[in-house]
């Protein structure tokens, strides 16, 4: 509010939210009460009592329900926010774990396990990184929803998981191997989230691309030959077998199962990048388009034009920094 909001409106991030729709008792009993996406007899009944058009009442619902998604503004301060916190806990945990023996030698992770001792440093990043992957669980279910809404809440459950776990069995020192190498690349994703709300293209481009390298080979290169293997092979040889291994190491490949998932999106991304000359649009686009629901609507019903029944013209609804393609209500 107070740093992210005038540091937006002095790189012109834009401050309006997308186009209103105009107040209508009817429809907007509809919308808040039985559907927010009706279907085509609901449609068609509206058409009869209101005198509009199919398209024009469809036009109203799409951007009714975009009338509730963030601003740029918004997404800009959200982007800031998380920015600033990777950075400083990336910060604060490289210079915590360079003074340990146990970044450059991962068998030290296990020397004298479990009688390890909690050193301050250790649990205060322990406790900053469990809080805020709790908050971000939570705000999914007050944020827009988005495409993947289930793989991310999958995500934060298994990290929210896996702190909590390797904090009371006494796993610590993997642990914040772990935690460090994940923040790595979201620092990154977030810059170039930033840059993207300030159209600085190339700059987001950039870091896009920055980003992509950066994620595959820390999460599909250095995360399995680094962090699996001491926890699959060196516990083992180390301590033997006993059932907190398991456990742990189960969760771990299911996070390795993530990245996977979220490499071959990036990868998809990127290709499209470095093919069209640019970063295309984010397919969990949160500000929908006209062209996905109007092609459904049977041709007959569309009598009369957008602009004498809405004023609205051939607008998409959109806040201005969305352009071509077809978006998803599913953000």
């Amino acid at each position: 509010r107070f740093i992210a909001k005038p540091c937006a409106l002095g790189h012109k991030v834009q401050a309006n939210g997308p186009q209103k729709a105009q107040p209508n008792a009817i429809l907007e009993k509809v919308f808040t009460a039985i559907t927010k996406h009706p279907d085509v007899k609901r449609l068609e009944g509206l058409s009869k009592q209101l005198d509009w058009d199919v398209r024009s009442i469809q036009h109203w619902f799409r951007q009714r329900r975009n009338q509730e998604k963030p601003s740029t503004l918004t997404k800009f301060c959200e982007s800031m926010w998380r920015f600033t916190f990777y950075l400083y806990i990336f910060t604060y945990g490289v210079r915590f774990l360079k003074k340990t023996p146990w970044l450059w030698n991962t068998r030290q992770c296990w020397n004298g396990y479990p009688y390890q001792p909690l050193m301050p440093d250790l649990h205060y990043y322990y406790i900053v990184e469990l809080s805020f992957y709790w908050s971000l669980m939570f705000s999914q279910f007050i944020d827009i929803k988005r495409k993947d809404f289930g793989i991310m809440f999958t995500h934060h459950i298994v990290t929210v998981t896996l702190i909590t776990f390797s904090y009371v069995t006494n796993l610590t020192r993997v642990g914040t191997l772990t935690l460090c190498l994940h923040d790595a690349a979201d620092v990154v994703l977030e810059a170039a989230k930033m840059a993207n709300y300030c159209k600085c293209q190339k700059l987001s481009d950039l870091l896009f691309l920055t980003f992509a390298i950066v994620f595959i080979v820390s999460r599909l290169g250095i995360y399995p030959l680094w962090i699996l293997n001491t926890t699959l092979f060196e516990l083992y040889e180390a301590l033997g077998n006993f059932p907190a291994l398991w456990v742990f190491n189960v969760l771990l490949v299911i996070l390795q199962i993530l990245h996977c998932f979220w490499s071959y999106l990036i990868i998809k991304a990127a290709y499209k990048a470095i093919s069209k000359g640019k970063v295309a649009k984010d397919d969990r686009s949160d500000i929908e388009s006209s062209s996905d629901e109007e092609e459904t609507v049977p041709r007959s019903k569309t009598l009369h034009s957008t602009i004498t029944t809405n004023g609205t013209g051939g607008s998409n609804g959109t806040n201005g920094y969305l352009t071509g393609g077809t978006c998803s209500e599913e953000h």
